[in-house]
């Protein structure tokens, strides 16, 4: 397995290969992070990792997701998560590629970026402006009947779409905008439907594509059963992704 160092952006969301991740930077520490990531060449991807904060460990008094230092009794970079960084953590998360990185005047940042590679995070350094993280890529593997099991899910999911989006409202994606790749079905699907960071999350770390279709499939079908009994959902844009604040 490759294994790297990157600078560590934690959230309250998980992110998945393939989505994009828009990021609303204004904590000193994380300004830091995008200043060192803009010395990168732009010919060069420009790479940060993203892992989930771990349920209940989160300080947020003032934005949802994210510590905020100057509430805090403790400084530095990894003010917030405890005196092991790595415990407050997701084992598995993913490889971001900023494509955009634009400076406001009061020196915060708005980020465009793309999830790329799952990662295991192997330790947590905190002796910088920001966190860095070691960590390992992790390979997609395919598993036994993925093709098969990405038909089914592409079904389920467009029925749990209907419903979520009510009888007289239009399907909010056609057969030909869904992908048939299994591995970008897989990944899709997990970050479209409407779940917690938990159940993400182990869409995220499941071994293989297989896997991770045949949980969706069972999650799928259980969310459609449910919306089915409500009296009424609002149309809701599921590849809609909201800015995430840090």
């Amino acid at each position: 397995m490759t294994t790297a160092r990157l600078p560590l952006f934690p959230l309250n969301a998980v992110l998945f290969p393939g989505l994009v991740l828009p990021l609303n930077v204004f904590e000193e520490r994380y300004r830091a992070m995008m200043r060192e990531l803009l010395k990168t060449d732009e010919s060069e991807p420009r790479r940060f990792a993203v892992v989930a904060i771990r349920d209940g460990r989160e300080v947020a008094p003032s934005a949802p997701g994210m510590p905020d230092q100057t509430a805090l009794p403790e400084k530095g970079p990894a003010a917030g998560f405890g005196p092991d960084p790595l415990q407050a953590f997701h084992e598995v998360g993913c490889i971001a590629d900023a494509a955009t990185i634009r400076e406001r005047p009061d020196g915060g940042f708005e980020v465009l970026a793309t999830g790329t590679t799952r990662f295991r995070l192997l330790s947590v350094g905190a002796d910088g402006p920001f966190l860095t993280a070691e960590l390992e890529e992790i390979a997609e593997e395919p598993g036994d009947g993925a093709g098969a099991l990405a038909e089914g899910v592409l079904r389920a999911f467009r029925s749990y779409q209907k419903r979520l989006a009510g009888a007289r409202e239009r399907s909010l994606s056609t057969a030909a905008e869904l992908p048939d790749e299994p591995s970008v079905v897989s990944y899709l699907v997990a970050a479209a439907a409407v779940l917690d960071t938990p159940a993400k999350q182990r869409l995220l770390q499941a071994r293989d594509t297989a896997t991770r279709l045949r949980e969706e499939l069972e999650l799928l079908r259980s969310e459609t059963a449910v919306i089915r009994h409500l009296p009424s959902v609002p149309a809701v844009d599921l590849t809609r992704v909201p800015t995430c604040p840090n």
